[in-house]
């Protein structure tokens, strides 16, 4: 893990959640502050993104928030990061989040976080990447995800592999340690993602 300094978080922007989520993504944010962890993630000020980012800057951490004009606009943009990257559409803050990040976390979310979590597992599905990704099962929220992906396998739409592609914790406490555990990343200098 030691080639590991920044990770990208995908998670929920509403604060309309059970407080299990809110607790995950704050104590996330304090764990990777804590670790010298730099933090790249959707640059909101709501919801999950919001809280976990709150935390990690309490907590002495980097965090970088990458978000599009229209979303800043809307003063949905956190004003108190490291760093903001203000950036033209979603396409290109998904690119800018797998530039800057040497890992992935996905911790509880909406249609948002789905997007980008299933859009990393198909950029390494097509080769295009391997750095580590990781589900944070909080609650057994992404119970349906696992079982869609299994789905998938089943019926011959993904290979076998594809399980192999992320691993699964229950708690933001085995992040840390999951990644320890993973191989390290050969990552192509300069991935064609266009």
């Amino acid at each position: 893990m030691a080639s590991v300094k920044t990770i990208c978080v995908y998670c929920g922007s509403s604060a309309r959640v059970d407080e299990a989520y809110r607790t995950a993504a704050t104590r996330l944010g304090t764990i990777f502050a804590k670790a010298g962890i730099g933090l790249v993630y959707g640059g909101g000020r709501v919801g999950l993104m919001g809280l976990m980012a709150d935390a990690a800057l309490a907590a002495g951490g980097r965090v970088t928030g990458i978000i599009p004009h229209h979303l800043h606009d809307r003063e949905v943009g956190h004003g108190g990061l490291t760093e903001m990257i203000l950036v033209d559409d979603m396409h290109i803050r998904k690119r800018r989040m797998f530039e800057l990040s040497d890992a992935f976390v996905t911790l509880p979310g909406g249609l948002g976080t789905l997007d980008e979590t299933m859009e990393i597992l198909t950029w390494k599905q097509l080769g295009l990447h391997d750095k580590p990704i990781i589900v944070v099962n909080v609650g057994n929220y992404w119970a349906p995800l696992l079982e869609l992906v299994d789905h998938a396998v089943t019926n011959g739409f993904a290979g076998r592999e594809v399980r192999h592609f992320f691993r699964v914790v229950s708690t933001v406490e085995e992040v840390l340690p999951a990644l320890a555990q993973m191989p390290e990343a050969a990552v192509p200098a300069a991935p064609n993602l266009a």
